[in-house]
């Protein structure tokens, strides 16, 4: 599945424990650095002409505001490139659900829980649809999937509650003849 936002689900074979559900969410970002550079060019074009207009007419202190609007929205670009750094994995195994969240500075912050504890809450807007996705465990209280959208909040909140179920069923024995 990926809407906009990317979202992988995977199963590992390389780890003790198999994966009943994994996803790794990153923010949307419409712009790739190819488009980035042409609408960079284009602005600063149309900058450069209409500064030079401006330096024609003997307006010429216009000129240098022209450049500086420029170096101020490629700052800006470069912000928001920054932001698109961050991400948040989530596992689940029979044993185990863990959240890891890297921040846009690389900062790594991880959560466990037992996924026969866990349950999810959800805040939903009548227009907007669902706002807000938690992990409650024990009095704590996580706040999920923040990089998604409503409808990709509801898929990933169906998909999560059938891990959660698949986990809480335990292991299935399915012999092979």
């Amino acid at each position: 599945m990926n809407t906009g936002n990317e979202i992988e689900r995977e199963s590992s074979g390389d780890q003790r424990e198999p994966q009943i559900f994994s996803a790794r969410l990153t923010p949307h970002r419409s712009l790739n650095r190819t488009g980035f550079l042409a609408v960079m060019l284009f602005l600063s074009a149309v900058s450069f002409v209409t500064g030079l207009v401006f330096l024609m007419m003997g307006a010429w202190p216009v000129f240098g505001f022209f450049g500086l609007d420029v170096l101020v929205i490629w700052w800006a670009f470069k912000v928001n490139f920054r932001a698109a750094r961050a991400s948040e994995e989530i596992v689940v195994t029979p044993s185990e659900l863990r959240v890891r969240r890297v921040s846009h500075r690389g900062q790594v912050v991880e959560w466990a829980f037992n996924p026969l504890w866990v349950r999810l809450d959800m805040e939903v807007d009548e227009d907007f649809g669902i706002e807000h996705l938690y992990l409650i465990s024990r009095g704590r209280r996580l706040r999920i999937a923040g990089f998604l959208g409503p409808q990709e909040k509801a898929s990933f909140y169906n998909g999560l509650v059938e891990a959660l179920n698949a986990a809480k069923r335990g292991p299935t024995y399915n012999p092979v003849t």
